[in-house]
C-alpha cells in the first residue's frame, strides 16, 4: 500500500536553541521511500547524520519566536508483517555483537527488576517467538490504554505497577519483559495507518531465530502498513525531537492516508 505520511510541528523559542529532530524514515525491508519533502519555517541551516542505531537525524539551532517543521514522506509499505510462532529464541553466544545492547537494562526498561513478572507470564511458552507473543497479548488485556496516565518519565516498572497507559509504555514494558528473558528487544517509533487516534506510534520488536519481529501491545491482531522513522533501546533514544534549552512545543498535527500515486507523478 502507498501512504503518505507526515507531521507538522510549532515550537516556541525565548532564545535560539539547539534542537535535534529524527523525523525521517529510511528505505528497508518493509517500506520503500519513494518521495520526501522537508520544511523549516523560518528557514535556518540545518545538518543531517546518523546516529549509532542507523536513524537519520537533523541538527540545528531554533530560531527566537515561532519555529515550524513539516515533513511528509510518500512510502511503499506492507500489507503485513512477519508472524513465526514456534521460532526459537537466539541463544546469547550467537547473537550478533550489536543486538547485545538490547538485552540490558535502559533508562525506561528496568528488565532486572522485571524478572519474575516476565516468568509468570511466559511460563507455559516455548521459549521465543511464543513467550513474546504472550508478552504482547498480557500487555494488551492488562494494562489499559488510556491518554494523561502517564509522563515523559514513566518506566516499564511505572507501567507493570499502575497497569496503565500509552503506546510507549506498552512498548518500554513488552522490552523490559523481553529481556528479563534474555530475548534482545528494541524500540520503534513511526507511524501506522488507521491508527485510533491518529498520532505518532511507538511499538517493539524482539531478535528472534536471527531476526527482528514486531510485536504491537494496543494492537489486537499483527497489522501491516506501519512506518518505521527510529529504533532504540527506549524512548531516549527514539524522541522525534530533543531540545537544548527553553523550547516549547505548541501544537502537533499527524497524518497517515493511503494514495493512489505521488505528488508529481
Amino acid at each position: 500500500m502507498k501512504l503518505e505520511v507526515g507531521c507538522h510541528l510549532k515550537f516556541e523559542a525565548i532564545e535560539p536553541t539547539p534542537l535535534i529532530l529524527m523525523l525521517k524514515p529510511r528505505s528497508g525491508d518493509s517500506q520503500w521511500v519513494l518521495q520526501e519533502t522537508y520544511s523549516l519555517e523560518p528557514f535556518v541551516p540545518a545538518r543531517e547524520y546518523t546516529d549509532v542505531h542507523g536513524n537519520l537525524c537533523q541538527r540545528l539551532i531554533a530560531p527566537v519566536g515561532t519555529f515550524e517543521i513539516r515533513t511528509e514522506a510518500w512510502i511503499e509499505t506492507s500489507d503485513t508483517i512477519a508472524v513465526a510462532p514456534g521460532a526459537p529464541m537466539t541463544a546469547i553466544k550467537f547473537l550478533p555483537d550489536w543486538t547485545l545492547q538490547f538485552l540490558l537494562p535502559s533508562r525506561y526498561c528496568q528488565s532486572d527488576q522485571l524478572f519474575d513478572l516476565a516468568t509468570e507470564i511466559s511460563a507455559d511458552y516455548a521459549p521465543g517467538y511464543d513467550q513474546v507473543e504472550a508478552i504482547r497479548a498480557w500487555i494488551h488485556d492488562r494494562i489499559d490504554y488510556q491518554y494523561g496516565t502517564s509522563n515523559a518519565s514513566t518506566s516499564a516498572l511505572d507501567t507493570a505497577e499502575q497497569r496503565v497507559g500509552v503506546c510507549r509504555d506498552f512498548a518500554h514494558l513488552g522490552i523490559a519483559l523481553c529481556r528479563a528473558l534474555d530475548i534482545p528487544a528494541r524500540m520503534v517509533a513511526g507511524y501506522l495507518y488507521q491508527l485510533e487516534p491518529m498520532d505518532l506510534h511507538a511499538w517493539f520488536e524482539a531478535y528472534l531465530n536471527g531476526r527482528w519481529y514486531t510485536f504491537d501491545a494496543t494492537q489486537v491482531q499483527p497489522r501491516g502498513n506501519r512506518v518505521a522513522i527510529s529504533y532504540g533501546r527506549d524512548a531516549a533514544d527514539v524522541a522525534l525531537s530533543t531540545q537544548f534549552g527553553c523550547l516549547n512545543l505548541t501544537s502537533m498535527e499527524v497524518w497517515v492516508k493511503q494514495v493512489n500515486s505521488i505528488v508529481g507523478s
